[in-house]
């Protein structure tokens, strides 16, 4: 098969086609997308940590570390550069090759810059790829953060322009649209996607989907996150108990096909929820095309499958680690 053209130019209806596409043909043509690309068996793990833990100002319904919400989070100051590295260290010898630094703000003060670029300097000269996701970026800070060598930027959209009204209030879909294209203007690769299951509906996952794929450039990364209900938060306290939360496994496989149909030269993350999802459920989204996913045992501060749990996978599914091109 020829590498698929990069379109930016998604319908919404051609998407909602994709969706209605019978299982198996969907998968098919997600399996061809992905091969045409990728190595359809080798999987990036990625690490994930708080360096700074709750005390948000923003409100969004998901989020454990919103101070808006009784969650019982206790919030933490910006972690020491010495813990980070060291982090770091472990998480490249445990077999990630990248490392994303997550702190709970709706945007890094001045007074917070100097230790993060330090931060990015120091990661990055120990091999691994960098990411942050901060909140929300000027022009400057964008610029400042690609000077010291931020290989990636995360902020998600989280869902559908229409759904994103129940999800936060704090902050506009423009704004995070606005801070995409800082990080982008200023050559950093952008990581972002959003979460699923957290009420909405089919037609909001193809929004959701459509504005991420109609973006000017596709994100590098797309992260696909599974709600973790959280106590205390509003659509925790809504979805709790509710298993997988109001998303079956076999659409969540289905967002994760269409994903990478999509965005054929992006790489598609399995990140928040692989801890309630079963091996079988895992084993049909990376036959969907997801090519990368965040190991070890904690997602912030939500409980992640564990990198033992990882390395069983693997070596059960046949799956390799990703090897990645050597960057300056």
């Amino acid at each position: 098969m020829q590498q698929p053209q990069i379109r930016t130019d998604w319908s919404r209806a051609e998407i909602a086609a994709l969706f209605d596409l019978p299982f198996n043909d969907l998968l098919w043509q997600a399996q061809q997308v992905h091969r045409a690309r990728f190595d359809a068996n080798a999987v990036q793990r990625s690490t994930l940590l708080s360096i700074k833990t709750g005390g948000c100002a923003e409100n969004c319904g998901y989020c454990s570390q919103s101070a808006a919400f009784e969650t019982g989070l206790k919030a933490t100051k910006l972690s020491g550069l010495e813990d980070v590295v060291e982090a770091a260290k472990a998480a490249r010898d445990g077999g990630s090759t990248r490392f994303c630094m997550g702190a709970a703000w709706r945007s890094p003060k001045e007074r917070d810059m100097a230790p993060l670029l330090e931060m990015v300097r120091e990661v990055k000269a120990l091999g691994l790829e960098t990411c942050m996701t901060l909140g929300m970026l000027t022009p400057d800070q964008a610029g400042r953060f690609a000077d010291a060598g931020l290989d990636y930027y995360n902020h998600n959209l989280d869902s559908s322009p229409e759904y994103y009204g129940q999800v936060v209030t704090t902050r506009t879909y423009g704004d995070r649209l606005d801070t995409l294209e800082h990080v982008r203007e200023a050559g950093i690769s952008v990581c972002c996607g959003g979460i699923v299951g957290m009420g909405e509906a089919r037609e909001d996952r193809i929004g959701f989907l459509h504005a991420l794929a109609t973006l000017p450039a596709h994100p590098e990364s797309v992260p696909i996150n599974q709600l973790v209900p959280v106590a205390g938060t509003p659509l925790g306290d809504m979805l709790r108990g509710t298993p997988m939360g109001e998303i079956d496994e076999i659409e969540f496989v289905r967002t994760v096909a269409v994903a990478r149909i999509l965005m054929p030269g992006s790489m598609v993350r399995l990140s928040a929820g692989r801890e309630s999802m079963s091996a079988s459920t895992q084993a049909l989204c990376f036959l969907a095309g997801a090519n990368s996913m965040f190991t070890g045992d904690k997602l912030l501060t939500t409980g992640n499958a564990g990198a033992n749990a990882d390395a069983a996978l693997f070596e059960r599914l046949g799956l390799t680690d990703m090897v990645l091109e050597a960057t300056e």
